[in-house]
């Protein structure tokens, strides 16, 4: 079992979380605490960087709908950093690639 590696990182009024290793039910918890911490600040814009991530299942795609879901819900920007084919594939197979503010590089989201 690969263990998920979490950071945090804030840079003027985003706070990115690069997540490294698997992103499965079994690290699910550890990435719902750590969103609930970082979205108590409320940063106007939350980064996902899923460049890291060997792995997400279906536990995982539901976390980054429910984060994205929060954010526009409270006028804040979700970004993800689009991980490896592997982490892709899903987003492409469910579509979601097309609804969610998705760049290649962090640098990316700051010129949208």
């Amino acid at each position: 079992m690969t263990l998920l590696e979490l950071t945090t990182e804030t840079d003027g009024t985003t706070v990115r979380l690069a997540l490294e290793g698997e992103l499965d039910i079994a690290s699910a918890g550890q990435v719902e605490r750590e969103l609930t911490r970082i979205e108590t600040d409320a940063p106007p814009t939350l980064m996902l960087d899923l460049r890291r991530l060997a792995f997400m299942d279906s536990t995982g795609l539901r976390i980054v709908v429910a984060a994205d879901a929060r954010a526009r819900e409270q006028s804040r920007r979700l970004v993800v950093v689009r991980g490896p084919e592997a982490v892709q594939r899903i987003f492409r197979m469910t579509r979601l690639d097309e609804r969610l503010e998705m760049v290649d590089e962090p640098a990316g989201a700051q010129a949208l």
